[in-house]
């Protein structure tokens, strides 16, 4: 699995914004934040974002044009396996039961039939083919 770069809460909001447009300009970025910094500040992040390895741009007119440069897939995976790894010592079973144990938390039939194949899925070797 690729190692993807640790972020700051800033940047992730950032790679949020970028996530969810697809792509943004740095003006299209600012408006989506809440408390949003300077031009230059956010400049400085997204330059330190393509620093990472986490951002790449093109130019068209006078605006950079920001896109991810891996999947929300593979971030998620990396972090999670970060998670996995730092929280629960990397046992999986451990942290689906801290997940699973905490309050409020609930499982639609759907979700655990899901769960049952993907487990099954690990047990065979096979990759599924929803995932």
């Amino acid at each position: 699995m690729k190692k993807i770069a640790q972020l700051s809460r800033r940047e992730r909001e950032v790679m949020d914004l970028v996530f969810a447009q697809g792509e943004a300009t740095l003006s299209q970025i600012l408006e989506g934040m809440e408390k949003a910094p300077t031009r230059a500040a956010l400049r400085s992040i997204l330059t330190i974002l393509e620093g990472k390895g986490q951002l790449k741009h093109r130019q068209e007119g006078r605006e950079f044009i920001y896109a991810p440069v891996h999947s929300r897939e593979e971030v998620g995976q990396s972090t999670l396996s970060r998670v996995i790894g730092t929280f629960f010592g990397g046992s999986l079973t451990q942290a689906l039961a801290a997940y699973l144990s905490a309050p409020g938390t609930r499982l639609s039939e759907g979700e655990v039939e899901e769960l049952r194949e993907f487990l099954a899925q690990a047990k065979t070797g096979k990759k599924s083919k929803k995932a």
